[in-house]
């Protein structure tokens, strides 16, 4: 080799080092990276401290974490959408702190039109917000749960509506089966066997087919609710939230699933509001209007606590001699503001009160609970 191409070697190899150089000085001052994530390609975009974009591109799946592994440790913020939380714990693992952002506070920052670019960008401008309430990555124990919780659900419409179908059938053959559930799985093998009812050999045999499903996925949902009473015994939690009246094995295993420690909400009021049992607020001009609940948050936590209050509810009423804080706290409200709302106002108690066992790790006190009664 002669001297010049020596020369020209040299060259080359110092300013591939100065570019490297450059490249690493430039990387180190990432403030915050937003991932906008999918299936197969994921869009990272990374910020600096003056909110200039150092990067915005995309990557696929099977490089994602060699993409990562570049990057010093920063901030990552990501929607809180699925596979979020798989990707948060991965994250954490690797020395990042990672902010899940709920997907409505990211959609006031995306700009004109829709990219994936513009989706991350729009992640790390939300993520930056001073007052945002991120979401708290969920352990793979609380996943469990919510899984079954899920699965267990469907399994519940499904038995709902083979139980309306089987009604609606035998009812166009002159035979009627009760609205509750119980009464006709009481009343449907005598009905089956009854050969002067007016139901034919064929509708006969087809309902016969409906009641085995029927069987089939109450046995699937009793398998179910073992599988999450086994989970959620595991957690330190469960056996006290099973204390309060009203919270049975369902709920508490679903509010351990959907509010973990609880650390993420500084009070009680937090959770209900979060939960959508508050009323919803118009003000304007100084007057504030109060309305019916909001309904946010989420809808089947939601749903369990007033079901479980509408059983308490029941219960104080037809015991009237029941003398306990809560029976009277109750009882004074159905009767001042009715029995509907009195149920969703127990549903909201219910959720302050499991919040402090969870947050504090205090158990269910009655007569603390309901002395303002």
């Amino acid at each position: 080799m002669n001297a010049s191409s020596s020369t020209g070697v040299k060259m080359r190899q110092t300013c591939y080092d100065e570019q490297v150089k450059q490249k690493e000085a430039f990387t180190m001052n990432i403030r915050i990276v937003g991932i906008d994530l999918a299936k197969d390609v994921f869009q990272i975009c990374a910020l600096n401290a003056s909110n200039n974009v150092i990067f915005n591109r995309s990557v696929r799946r099977a490089g994602f974490l060699k993409e990562i592994s570049k990057l010093p440790t920063t901030t990552i913020a990501m929607e809180a959408c699925g596979s979020a939380h798989h990707w948060g714990r991965v994250l954490e693992s690797l020395g990042h702190t990672v902010r899940l952002i709920p997907p409505q506070h990211v959609k006031a920052y995306v700009r004109n039109g829709k990219s994936d670019a513009k989706d991350a960008l729009a992640i790390c401008e939300a993520a930056q917000r001073p007052l945002l309430h991120t979401v708290p990555i969920k352990s793979v124990e609380q996943q469990d749960i919510q899984l079954l919780h899920r699965v267990r659900s469907r399994y519940v419409q499904m038995r709902t509506a083979l139980a309306n179908q089987i009604r609606s059938i035998a009812q166009e053959y002159g035979v009627i089966f009760p609205k509750s559930i119980r009464c006709l799985r009481a009343e449907l093998s005598g009905e089956l066997e009854n050969a002067d009812n007016g139901l034919s050999a064929t509708a006969r045999a087809t309902i016969g087919l409906l009641y085995e499903e029927l069987q089939s996925l109450d046995d699937k949902e009793l398998n179910l609710q073992r599988q999450i009473e086994a989970l959620a015994k595991q957690n330190d939690n469960y056996v006290r939230l099973r204390e309060i009246p009203g919270i049975g094995p369902i709920i508490a295993s679903a509010f351990i699933a959907a509010v973990g420690n609880g650390h993420q909400f500084q009070r009680g009021r937090q959770v209900s509001a979060w939960l959508g049992l508050v009323p919803r607020q118009h003000g304007t001009g100084g007057k504030i209007q109060l309305f019916g609940i909001s309904k946010g948050g989420d809808r089947y936590l939601r749903t369990l606590l007033i079901h479980g209050a509408r059983v308490v509810a029941s219960w104080s009423l037809r015991r009237a001699q029941d003398n306990r804080p809560m029976a009277r706290w109750l009882r004074a409200l159905i009767a001042r503001r009715g029995k509907n709302k009195a149920i969703v106002a127990l549903a909201n108690k219910l959720a302050r009160i499991a919040w402090v066992i969870l947050a504090r790790g205090e158990r269910f006190d009655q007569a603390k609970a309901f002395a303002a009664a």
